[in-house]
C-alpha cells in the first residue's frame, strides 16, 4: 500500500519543492492514518505541511487508492525518525 501511494504523489510533492520521506498506513486507536513524512531544504513550517496535504488531498480523492475509511496526516520528517 504504501509504494502505491508512494508512487502516486511523490512526483507532485517533489515538483513543488519537497521531498516525499516516508510513507505510512497504520491504524491507531481503531482509525486508520495515512501519514506522509515531507522534508525540504531549510527550515519546515506548519504551513508546508498544509500545503503538501492541499496538493495530495485532490490526488487521494481522484484515485480513491484506500477503501476503507482514513485520516491523511502530512507531518515533518523529524516527527517519523
Amino acid at each position: 500500500m504504501e509504494e502505491r501511494i508512494r508512487e502516486l504523489l511523490e512526483s507532485v510533492i517533489e515538483e513543488n519543492g519537497y521531498i516525499l520521506y516516508k510513507v505510512e498506513y497504520v491504524k491507531e486507536n481503531n482509525m486508520m492514518f495515512l501519514r506522509l513524512y515531507i522534508d525540504k531544504e531549510g527550515i519546515m513550517e506548519i504551513e508546508d505541511c498544509v500545503t503538501v496535504s492541499n496538493l495530495v488531498n485532490p490526488i487521494l480523492d481522484s484515485v480513491d487508492p484506500i477503501d476503507e475509511s482514513y485520516i491523511l496526516d502530512v507531518c515533518s520528517k523529524g516527527e517519523g525518525d
